[in-house]
């Protein structure tokens, strides 16, 4: 039987709980309810953590999971049925969840492993210029692998359309050595060439920076990681589109969270419900976005 340990910690401004096993350690801030590294024992990170995080009130971790919700990315890029869902002036990028303390509801032993669940109270009728109702809930769960479920339901009566994703900063050796399986033969979205729709040939490699949406996707994509002799798999649930990305040279040295040469060490598979995958919910319906991260030794 695995043994856990606790612990609470402050990075910053940020509560967060350290959470270790002996087998993986996990680390949680209660703003965004966001996982921000995961590593087994005696492996490289799986998660990346950026070396110039910034552990703000208000300011998303650039680092392990995001949640993205109500909506991803820029809200004018999204579907007018999302849009028309919110009614303040400046919408955030990727939602309002990240950014807002979440509330523990417990952490439990399930099985040989360990299980974490959050909620949002504001989502239900109190996110700022978001008046719906949705129970909003995020569960984590730690054993052979790390698994994360994200369910909505809307407890109102008017339906509600959502777009989300599980940011994911997955952790590399060197993103111009890694590629991307389970890809090839995709449509996807280039939004770094005026929004093309194109098609993937083989699996992804990197040159340059990548801003993709990857659309009617296959529940299991990889990364392959050579240099570090391993796979990491990403098994989705209720998604059908994914997001990758990696900001390369130029990008990264705008953003103020991320050293010159970060861009290297990590690559963004966001398991995801945008573009055409969006989620709509009538009165008392629910929807969970998952994702289950493995790996394996090549």
């Amino acid at each position: 039987m695995a043994t856990f340990q606790v612990v609470t910690e402050q990075h910053g401004e940020l509560n967060c709980w350290r959470i270790s096993s002996d087998r993986a350690e996990l680390l949680i801030a209660q703003q965004g309810a966001q996982i921000l590294s995961y590593q087994r024992v005696g492996e490289p990170p799986l998660l990346w953590l950026s070396d110039q995080a910034i552990f703000r009130h208000g300011k998303s971790v650039r680092a392990g999971v995001p949640v993205c919700w109500p909506w991803f990315g820029n809200l004018q890029r999204n579907p007018q049925a999302v849009q028309a869902m919110y009614h303040g002036e400046q919408a955030p990028a990727h939602g309002l969840a990240r950014s807002r303390d979440w509330q523990l509801l417990g952490i439990e032993k399930a099985g040989n492993g360990l299980r974490i669940e959050f909620q949002l109270p504001e989502a239900q009728g109190d996110l700022p210029g978001w008046p719906h109702e949705v129970e909003l809930k995020l569960v984590v769960e730690l054993d052979e692998a790390l698994k994360l479920n994200l369910t909505s339901r809307n407890m109102g009566n008017t339906p509600v359309t959502i777009s989300q994703a599980l940011h994911s900063y997955f952790a590399v050796s060197d993103v111009r050595q890694a590629r991307v399986e389970g890809v090839e033969g995709l449509g996807y979205i280039e939004t770094l060439a005026d929004w093309e729709q194109r098609e993937q040939q083989g699996a992804l490699a990197f040159a340059g920076e990548t801003d993709r949406i990857y659309l009617a996707t296959p529940q299991t994509l990889s990364i392959v990681d050579p240099h570090w002799n391993r796979r990491i798999t990403l098994t989705s649930s209720g998604s059908r589109s994914a997001v990758i990305w990696n900001p390369w040279t130029e990008r990264a040295k705008e953003l103020a969270d991320m050293a010159d040469d970060g861009w290297q060490r990590m690559l963004c598979i966001e398991t995801a419900n945008v573009w055409n995958d969006l989620v709509e919910l009538k009165p008392g319906a629910s929807h969970s976005l998952g994702v289950q991260i493995g790996c394996e030794m090549i």
